[in-house]
């Protein structure tokens, strides 16, 4: 397998799993009828950004690498709020 073809699949992985935050989100809120972020929502973008970030910076696309850097700061201060709420909660 050559280079390009290596990273085009990190490129796949990457949407890949950024999509899948969309299906964790969509059956949690089918589940509890109410619309629902769960933490497994906010490991799928921090999973999906950081590739997709790889890949940007790979393909050297300066506004891809923007898009995926900011959004990464707002999934892990997201992830940040989730696990400090819970923590708050069990203490």
């Amino acid at each position: 397998m050559d280079k390009e073809t290596i990273w085009l699949a990190v490129g796949f992985l990457g949407q890949a799993l950024f999509s899948a935050r969309f299906l964790v989100q969509w059956i949690k809120s089918e589940k509890e009828k109410k619309s629902v972020f769960p933490i497994a929502f906010w490991y799928f973008s921090i999973g999906g950004g950081v590739t997709l970030l790889a890949y940007a910076v790979y393909r050297q696309d300066p506004v891809f690498i923007l898009g995926q850097a900011s959004g990464l700061l707002i999934y892990f201060r997201n992830l940040y709020f989730v696990i400090y709420e819970r923590r708050q909660l069990n203490a």
